[in-house]
């Protein structure tokens, strides 16, 4: 009779361990995120603006409204966005400085051209914020298109699948070492 392999079989036990954590450490996650969601919600469907601040909003604040305004535009660029009626194109941004001091990334609007909306100046802005932060323009400035408007049940929320994962990991570990066990056992009887 062989005898079990005991510094292997500590080894398999602690990543088997590990693993096991690791799947109720996603179903904890996956609880707090449906909570995240369902605040995020209630804050979209709130229709009372916050201020903008020069730090800008927390992420208690995202999908609510806000507005700013925007005493001098700085860097423009194009992130990839849809519009309204959900085509595909560029979500022209700009970063603003603040009367106050700070700065805020504005998504002034969508278009299917590169760098729209340069004849923008600045002026005020309201919207909604998005996670970045972002306040995306509702209504759009500088004559361009309205985005999409964020929503947060757009935001994955994957985390039992990785529990899953994780516990599937952590079972598949356990079958691979009894295999190899009795594969050890079989062939030291030959």
């Amino acid at each position: 009779m062989r005898r079990i392999p005991i510094f292997a079989t500590i080894v398999v036990l602690a990543a088997v361990g590990l693993m096991v954590a690791l799947g109720f450490w996603q179903l904890r996650r996956l609880h707090q995120k449906e909570g995240l969601l369902a605040h995020y919600a209630a804050a979209k469907g709130n229709p009372a603006p916050v201020a903008w601040t020069a730090r800008g909003p927390g992420d208690d604040l995202l999908y609510r409204r806000s507005q700013l305004e925007c005493a001098s535009v700085g860097a423009r660029s194009g992130i990839a966005g849809r519009n309204a009626a959900g085509e595909s194109g560029i979500a022209q941004t700009a970063r603003c400085t603040l009367p106050g001091g700070g700065t805020a990334l504005v998504v002034m609007g969508w278009s299917q051209q590169p760098l729209a909306g340069e004849g923008w100046r600045g002026g005020p802005v309201s919207g909604v914020i998005a996670p970045g932060p972002r306040l995306v323009a509702d209504p759009p400035v500088a004559g361009l298109q309205a985005n999409a408007i964020p929503d947060p049940s757009e935001l994955p929320n994957n985390h039992l699948s990785y529990a899953g994962q994780w516990f599937l990991f952590a079972a598949t570990a356990l079958v691979i070492y009894v295999l190899a066990l009795r594969r050890g056992k079989t062939a030291t009887k030959a």
